[in-house]
């Protein structure tokens, strides 16, 4: 009962370690991710459609909730801007922006992630997220970070525009160009300016001044604090609102609320496929900065259980006014590089922006959005990589048609479309690879016992004997292939009279393959010719002995492919 709670409940395994030395690292790495947070967080809720202080509401309680439940050290719960993109694209065609039915349907969306996630973990089903494979997750971000990009361009130039795909955001762009406000347009153009130029320039400048490695550090990462305060000011000193300059505006001064979000069981329903999704990205993103940042001190990450505590994470942000949240990457590296020893430091950066939502909103009135929309557009360009297509098509033609077609369909249909597509083409990639086994015709490489393809080796071989090795557990989809290479081989051969099936590398064979081995036998034995298995596993062995194929195979089970080939008749060449 102890291990199960131990299990379920990391903290309360880290914590009885837990010393003053963690206690100053977590505290400094949550002081630098807290200034780094509070103008994502503001920002990724602009993104998501939702006012700014649900940027902050979904910070606070989930990452709390991730600290307990949680099993990385590193990772940093919160808004993230492709599932905040994939929030706003989802409750888009189902609720009107700016109402209260929309809040409630992102607190819904929240909720019913968070039960998937939560129940994909108690079910240990932490290995589905598999089946979406790292090229087309590339894709997919590549192409909601140019979406992304594209759809803040309307608060840096403060004009009108829609779309949830990228040719109808750049010809919305496009028609409302005349309306272009030249002081929001300066402030969102030098706040982007400013942000890439403190991406790249500021630390070494930094350096070059005489900042300590750690200073320098702490203050690149302050850069947006920067551009926050200084186009606040600007805008509150030149009463730029008055100019048209759209600003945040009236913010609550509180803690995260106690919300409910809807039971409907229409909106439910409607929600049903983006709430998969979303968890299925959100989940990949996290896991793999998790799995990333751990493996660089030689720690464990338990996919079950971060399903677990993402799925808690999300339900807290459904409670709390906040919308899907997961495991960020540039936060959780900055939070790894600040020193974070322990989940606490999470605790620590959700009771500083817990202060910020008390003390510090009504500092951020005159806020320009232009800024926030600088902030989104240099951390989502970050994300985007397209040399994933250069490396795929050189690597393997079938991920770069995955990756391909998911960046082709999420940049002319939109995120949802495109997630949908990669999914899909990741399961079917997978399939017709598996369908199509690698089998190789085997010979004895002279002067030993080893076997090796024949097209590779130089190799001894018997005309009367066929041996072939299969590269793969026999399964319903594959079985038939290997039925079809066997029978095309004898057909072109007549002097075979031995088909050795070498099966080092055969982990499982199912029923339906089963069902092939014994048609396979049937056939073979009416052509005169005998079939072999050899290097059978134990444990799929003992599935074959609860059949009867073993008694009516032709041939015979032997424990090595060298012990089989002798017994029909290869005469080994000892030269």
């Amino acid at each position: 009962m102890m291990n199960r709670l131990f299990r379920y409940v990391p903290i309360l395994t880290w914590a009885r370690d837990y010393d003053r030395a963690a206690f100053g690292n977590d505290l400094i790495a949550a002081v630098i991710v807290t200034i780094m947070l509070i103008p994502q967080s503001l920002a990724y809720a602009l993104l998501a459609g939702l006012p700014p202080e649900a940027g902050l509401y979904a910070s606070i309680v989930p990452i709390l909730l991730y600290t307990v439940f949680g099993t990385s050290r590193a990772l940093a719960v919160g808004p993230v801007a492709v599932v905040s993109l994939m929030t706003a694209a989802a409750l888009g065609n189902i609720v009107e922006q700016g109402t209260a039915g929309y809040a409630v349907a992102a607190l819904s969306l929240a909720g019913l992630s968070g039960v998937m996630l939560l129940g994909l973990g108690l079910l240990r089903l932490g290995f589905l997220a598999n089946f979406l494979s790292h090229p087309v997750i590339s894709g997919f971000i590549t192409a909601s970070g140019l979406i992304i990009a594209a759809s803040q361009l309307r608060h840096v130039f403060g004009i009108e525009a829609e779309g949830h795909n990228l040719a109808e955001i750049t010809l919305s762009l496009i028609a409302h160009l005349h309306d272009i406000n030249m002081a929001t347009a300066v402030i969102g153009i030098s706040a982007t300016v400013f942000l890439f130029w403190v991406r790249k320039g500021l630390k070494p400048l930094l350096r070059r001044v005489g900042f300590g490695p750690a200073m320098a550090d702490i203050a690149a990462k302050a850069g947006p604090v920067v551009a926050v305060v200084a186009t606040t000011m600007a805008v509150w000193y030149l009463d730029l609102a008055d100019a048209g300059v759209q600003i945040v505006g009236n913010v609550p001064q509180s803690l995260p609320p106690f919300t409910l979000p809807s039971f409907s069981p229409a909106l439910l329903q409607q929600l049903l496929l983006p709430a998969l999704l979303i968890s299925i990205i959100g989940f990949v993103e996290s896991i793999s900065v998790a799995q990333t940042l751990a493996a660089k001190k030689r720690q464990r990450v338990d996919p079950n259980q971060e399903l677990i505590g993402l799925g808690a994470a999300n339900i807290g942000a459904a409670f709390t006014g906040g919308f899907p949240v997961t495991g960020g990457f540039s936060r959780s590296v900055v939070n790894f590089d600040a020193g974070a020893q322990t989940p606490a430091a999470g605790a620590f950066t959700a009771v500083g922006l817990a202060i910020a939502a008390m003390a510090l909103t009504p500092l951020i009135y005159f806020l320009p959005k232009a800024t926030l929309a600088a902030t989104i557009i240099v951390a989502v360009l970050s994300l985007v990589d397209f040399s994933i297509l250069r490396r795929s098509w050189a690597y393997a033609r079938a991920d770069f048609l995955a990756v391909l077609v998911t960046i082709l369909v999420t940049l002319s249909v939109g995120v949802e479309a495109g997630v949908s597509a990669g999914v899909a083409l990741s399961i079917l990639v997978h399939l017709y690879s598996s369908s199509r086994p690698h089998i190789a015709e085997v010979g004895l490489v002279p002067g030993t016992e080893h076997f090796r393809n024949i097209h590779r080796h130089k190799v001894q071989t018997d005309p009367r004997i066929l041996t072939l090795r299969l590269d793969e557990s026999l399964y319903f989809a594959n079985a038939r292939f290997l039925e079809d290479v066997i029978l095309t081989r004898l057909a072109y051969d007549e002097l075979i009279a031995h088909v050795i099936l070498q099966c080092s590398a055969i982990n499982e064979i199912d029923f339906s393959a089963l069902e092939t081995l014994e048609a396979i036998n049937a056939r073979l034995r009416d052509m005169g010719v005998t079939l072999h298995l050899s290097e059978v596993k134990g444990p799929v062995m003992d599935r074959l002995q609860q059949e009867h194929f073993l008694q009516e195979l032709s041939g015979k089970v032997y424990l090595t492919q060298y012990e089989a080939a002798c017994a029909v008749g290869l005469q080994p060449d000892r030269a």
